[in-house]
């Protein structure tokens, strides 16, 4: 009853139209749909002040993105980092992109990290409602449900391990996802995710721990390193390599059960152990390192680069680095406190330096371990005599087997000695260049001028530096200037690449610079020389080491040097005191060569060696001695000795002018038509003249009984007396030619006292070419004799002069 004037009431306040029943439905969707419209307007204003909130939030709470690396890194030529500069936060990082890592990598962390990474917008529900569920299930973690989005906002933006710290990585990661693609966000994981102590990033720890880029990762690697970000510091596989096999294991397991990797794939995996190397500073040619660092050029502040990391490639190989930094540190225990070691492999084709040690040992501070002595100015000793041989070779002044005089002279007051204090008479330009005689080259640059090899040399990219105000003189040839190994090697390339001199390039980029120091000829007879002697008669022998080296051992043996060239690498090594400190009884021969040929014999392909041909213009004659000249042009009683020489543009220039007799080398004397002895016209008017070839003054000390006659001077007569004295003006007195000396009772030796007669300056007492004495003329000599046989005693004075007397000694029986 009650009901029906309720009814009667709500009909009554209605239109009278809404009670046709032929408009009533269609009023009731009208009143639904603006009923509708009204709602989802509330909803649209909601979700526009939600997104302005959000907005709002953003930018009031802004995602930092890491900013650009400020570090560097300088690589190898392969992008192995050498050495290290962290960024400002202390990190190191080696910045890469998905396309530079091993895709077996990627395949390890998506699968393991986040399979649906393309997909979610950051955040994945199923994954967090399974982590709540387990967690209040189990009161404690069991799985964080964290996308690899959360993982790199946590990486920008650390929270603590709470309800409200998983609730602002969630907030963080959808902001990461509004901002960057996903490339960027995986970028971000790549070169961010904590490795274990100051690494971050996949390609940092794969260099730092496993020694390789993560380019090339094995399976088994790529899962190690796909499960250290879990927890870097517990699972180092430096220091708990049982910790991250486990770990690595969890990981292949999940990529078998996916169905990612094959299940032998996996088991192979299983197989390989954690191995790596400690996580420590580890540095490749750190000096080099150093000076390609100080060359960098700082971007202008407020540019893109900035703040970005900055890579320096240069042209070492590691593998060639690290065998020469090994080689050092074996050798370096072995050598004199505060002694250091500096060597550099060149590339001869393209210049590049593929190894670069400027200190024996970067760590140890007692051996000058900071000093760069790649680049550090030093005497060269004996290296620079092979350009002075080429230069002269250059200009028609000697060949091959050209006669020099290794006997006592002065040069202008200059009197230089041979390292061994023995001179050897005769020798040959290949001897001399070979022994590394100074005599000789003495000799040769006063005849090529100072002046002019420095030039020569300066113009081919190797400096000769002297003191303030001193200009070159003769000492430049026995290390008289300094000059640097970088130097050096450059030099030396010119002997591999037909003369042309390199200035070593430690980055791709650097210029190539090339200067001629000597002809392609010069450059083959002198590399021959130095390689197997320069006897262009003997048979090629293939296999083994072909070098060309030459060693050098600067004034008081304070640098030993050494420097070789095969066909593909040039090399040079350095050993000594970076504070000038003499190392008495260490000199190129027996420091540097032996350290040269172990970095030769390590090289690859070091040992090949294509058979060369000579150039044009290089060419072989027959010569004879005194003259020099073809043995064709030469009479027969004028050829003394006959060897086979190497030639330069079919040149075959005499031997060099005596600089004590003026007449030449053919000389005119007179004998006796019947006794044959030596005479003048004035004499005996019926005298014959006779042509003789006579060696150059300073050697005829040194010439034997044999090659005495075979110059076909004889005697003097006595109805001559006048004229029947040496040669030379001088005689020794105390000793007369063909005695015999033997020793006191009881003595070993034999002990003469000898005075020259005759003579004037400075004079050279020599027994059996070594050197016993320099004394002014008039001094007397003391001899002493102990080995057995026959010997020969010399004396020369600054002129020229000479006196020579042969005897012999006869050493006591055993027993008596």
């Amino acid at each position: 009853m009650n009901a029906e004037p309720a009814h009667a009431a709500r009909s009554a306040a209605l239109p009278k139209q809404a009670l046709s029943p032929r408009t009533s439905p269609l009023r009731c969707r009208v009143e639904v749909m603006r009923l509708t419209q009204r709602r989802l307007s509330r909803v649209a204003i909601g979700v526009v002040y939600l997104l302005l909130a959000l907005l709002l939030l953003d930018r009031a709470f802004p995602l930092r993105l890491p900013p650009r690396e400020a570090g560097l890194i300088v690589a190898a030529a392969d992008g192995t980092p050498l050495r290290t500069w962290p960024s400002v936060d202390g990190v190191w990082r080696y910045p890469v992109t998905a396309e530079q890592v091993s895709p077996r990598y990627l395949e390890a962390v998506l699968t393991y990290e986040d399979r649906w990474f393309r997909w979610h917008p950051g955040v994945n529900p199923v994954a967090l409602l399974r982590a709540a569920w387990q967690w209040a299930r189990n009161g404690r973690i069991v799985s964080g449900g964290s996308t690899l989005t959360m993982q790199v906002a946590r990486m920008l933006d650390p929270v603590p391990h709470t309800l409200r710290g998983k609730l602002r990585q969630v907030a963080r990661a959808l902001q990461l996802e509004l901002h960057c693609s996903k490339d960027e966000i995986l970028a971000l994981y790549l070169n961010h995710a904590p490795m274990g102590g100051i690494v971050e990033g996949v390609e940092m720890a794969s260099r730092a721990y496993l020694g390789k880029p993560s380019r090339v990762l094995s399976q088994a690697e790529a899962a190690m390193l796909a499960a250290l970000p879990q927890a870097p510091s517990r699972l180092r596989p430096d220091r708990a390599p049982d910790k991250a096999q486990a770990a690595r294991d969890k990981v292949l397991e999940r990529m078998a059960a996916f169905g990612v990797w094959r299940a032998d794939e996996v088991a192979d995996a299983r197989v390989e152990r954690v191995a790596a190397q400690p996580l420590r500073a580890h540095w490749l040619a750190p000096l080099a390192a150093e000076r390609l660092r100080g060359s960098v050029r700082a971007p202008a502040a407020g540019t893109r680069a900035a703040g970005e990391l900055q890579i320096v490639r240069s042209t070492l190989e590691p593998e060639v680095q690290s065998t020469l930094e090994r080689m050092l540190l074996d050798r370096v225990d072995q050598l004199p406190p505060k002694v250091s070691m500096a060597a550099l492999v060149m590339d001869n084709a393209s210049l590049a330096v593929l190894g670069y040690a400027g200190s024996a040992d970067f760590s140890n501070r007692s051996r000058f371990a900071h000093v760069d002595m790649v680049r550090g100015v030093r005497s060269p000793g004996s290296t620079l005599k092979p350009f002075l041989y080429a230069i002269a070779l250059d200009e028609g002044l000697i060949h091959s087997e050209s006669l020099m005089s290794d006997a006592p002279q002065a040069f202008s007051g200059y009197e230089p000695g041979n390292f061994q204090a023995a001179f050897s008479g005769p020798v040959s330009v290949s001897d001399a260049l070979t022994r590394s005689l100074n005599v000789p080259a003495v000799d040769l640059l006063d005849r090529v001028g100072p002046l002019r090899f420095a030039a020569r040399l300066r113009a081919g990219g190797l400096r000769l530096r002297m003191a303030k105000g001193a200009t070159p003189n003769l000492s430049l040839i026995l290390g008289g200037a300094g000059t640097t190994l970088e130097e050096l090697v450059g030099a030396y390339r010119a002997l591999a690449v037909g003369g042309l001199a390199g200035q070593p390039r430690l980055t791709p980029d650097a210029a190539r610079i090339e200067n001629r120091i000597m002809s392609a000829g010069a450059a083959f007879i002198v590399r021959d020389i130095l390689e197997t002697g320069g006897h262009p008669d003997r048979p090629f022998v293939e296999g083994g080491a072909r070098v060309a080296w030459k060693t050098g051992t600067s004034f008081g043996f304070r640098d030993a040097w050494a420097v070789g060239v095969t066909d593909r690498y040039t090399i040079g090594v350095w050993i000594g005191r970076p504070d000038g400190t003499p190392n008495p009884g260490f000199f190129g021969a027996n420091v540097a060569a032996p350290l040269l040929k172990d970095i030769v014999a390590a090289l690859p392909g070091a040992q090949a060696g294509a058979v060369r041909k000579p150039p044009p213009g290089v060419g072989v004659a027959e010569i004879c001695w005194p003259l020099g000249r073809r043995a064709a042009d030469t009479e027969a009683a004028h050829c003394h000795q006959r060897y086979t020489a190497w030639t330069l543009n079919d040149a075959v220039p005499p031997t060099l002018p005596d600089r004590v007799r003026p007449t030449g080398q053919l000389d005119t004397v007179w004998v006796e038509p019947d006794s044959g002895l030596r005479t003048t016209p004035a004499c005996r008017a019926d005298a014959v003249a006779r042509r003789v070839a006579r060696w150059p003054t300073h050697l005829e000390p040194f010439l034997g009984p044999t090659l005495r006659q075979r110059i076909g001077i004889p005697p003097w007569s006595p109805r001559c007396a006048a004229a029947n004295e040496s040669d030379g003006g001088l005689r020794i007195n105390g000793l007369t030619p063909g005695s015999v000396l033997r020793p006191a009772p009881g003595q070993t030796h034999a002990r003469v006292s000898l005075q020259l007669l005759g003579g004037s300056g400075t004079v050279w007492w020599l027994l059996d070419g070594r050197l016993l004495r320099t004394a002014a003329a008039g001094a007397s000599q003391v001899v002493d004799v102990a080995s057995a046989g026959a010997h020969t005693l010399s004396v020369v004075d600054a002129g020229g002069r000479y006196a020579v007397v042969d005897f012999s000694f006869s050493a006591p029986r055993a027993g008596s």
